[in-house]
């Protein structure tokens, strides 16, 4: 079963980055293309011809123009043809693969969940395969797949560890490539949702900023000259060694008073099922915590200021111009969120700069969002993990 489609690649470099251009800060006008990519107006021509023959750009009214000053004899703005390619992310956790359909800009046009019953390396490509196959039947066009993993990944193609799939030295890429016959990008699940937030979210344009993800783990990524950075420790679960209250609780998982400890789900669960004998969801012990229940308002509290100490402590060491907090967790914010923002104060210089904190409430089909964006990148740049921010 093969379901690869045209593409407008390859691309020449020039072509590429008029190309991004568009596709993060458009519409554009074609002075204001120019202007950001030091291009005098013939060159500009000669590259954006063939992206509007191949339909990857059109001339848009006007008014539609999001930048650039109008000069001269009036030229339409420039804009991508968002709806013209889909892609597929994937994001795979312990017992589900949540799929989503993207555009070009990566608006989710389309959801796909499955049941994972298995781990099995060739049956999870085999179900991935049947999904977008499924997918390709409704969504003409798709022109990559990104799939995003929790674990260490090599090469954007072999999943090197995945503790939540008990993977080694999986070649996953490789085994969806075969059985759809389209371009796949593997990746970090973390990285992904830091690639989205470069491209498309709340990290567009800026050279420094952080994503923390509070969840079934704690992830972090940070974005250098508009970059994301990548590491060896990456997914490596070192929230378990990030300390932020000596004196905290000890837990199944990670050390005592690790972030893990203190703000995972499974450790607030735990915390509240050692304390109470209840085994209560995230979301009833937040409930719980809000009516004033003593021992879930106590959790809760502790969780918020290990998060207010987490910020305040990666805003002292990198200094950044935004922090995105984002995951399944982030409902503590709503119920304790006084108690944050007082532990980031008690913990940063008193003229210090506000933390510009930007929480963002999402599920696994934003991760899946963010494994979409990947293979976007793949499409436009030839490559994954660009980092877009041309300012």
């Amino acid at each position: 079963m093969t379901t690869r489609t045209a593409s407008w690649l390859p691309l020449s470099t020039g072509e590429r980055a008029v190309a991004l251009e568009v596709l993060v800060h458009g519409p554009l006008s074609r002075a204001e293309i120019a202007r950001r990519l030091s291009l005098s107006a013939g060159s500009l021509t000669r590259l954006t011809k063939p992206l509007l023959e191949s339909g990857l750009l059109v001339e848009v009214p006007e008014g539609a123009a999001l930048a650039g000053v109008r000069q001269g004899r009036p030229s339409q703005p420039l804009d991508i043809v968002a709806e013209s390619r889909s892609f597929v992310g994937f994001k795979i956790t312990e017992d589900m693969v949540y799929g989503v359909v993207t555009t070009l800009r990566s608006e989710i046009v389309a959801r796909h969940d499955r049941p994972l019953t298995t781990h099995d390396p060739d049956r999870v490509a085999d179900q991935l395969g049947e999904m977008i196959a499924e997918l390709a039947r409704a969504h003409h066009g798709l022109a990559g797949v990104g799939i995003g993993v929790g674990g260490l990944v090599r090469d954007s193609a072999v999943v090197g560890e995945s503790p939540f799939l008990s993977w080694r030295n999986v070649r996953l890429a490789e085994l969806v490539e075969e059985r759809t016959g389209l371009p796949v990008v593997v990746e970090n699940d973390v990285g992904g949702l830091v690639e989205s937030e470069i491209w498309f979210g709340g990290g567009r344009g800026l050279e420094r900023f952080v994503v923390l993800t509070i969840g079934a783990g704690i992830g972090y990524g940070l974005v250098l000259g508009g970059r994301r950075v990548p590491c060896a420790e990456e997914d490596r679960e070192f929230g378990r060694h990030w300390i932020v209250n000596p004196n905290g609780p000890l837990t199944p998982e990670g050390a005592r008073g690790s972030a893990v400890s203190l703000l995972t789900i499974p450790s607030i669960r735990y915390q509240v099922r050692a304390a109470t004998g209840r085994d209560l969801t995230y979301e009833e012990i937040l409930d719980a915590a809000a009516a004033g229940e003593p021992m879930a308002a106590r959790v809760i509290d502790e969780a918020a200021r290990a998060l207010g100490t987490l910020v305040a402590q990666i805003s002292n060491f990198v200094m950044p111009q935004k922090i995105v907090l984002a995951g399944e967790g982030v409902g503590l914010i709503d119920v304790a969120g006084d108690a944050v923002w007082e532990t980031i104060r008690a913990h940063r210089h008193p003229l210090a700069e506000p933390v510009p904190l930007e929480t963002k409430v999402s599920d696994f089909h934003d991760w899946a969002r963010g494994a979409a964006v990947l293979a976007i990148q793949v499409l436009v740049l030839g490559t994954a993990q660009g980092g877009a921010n041309a300012e």
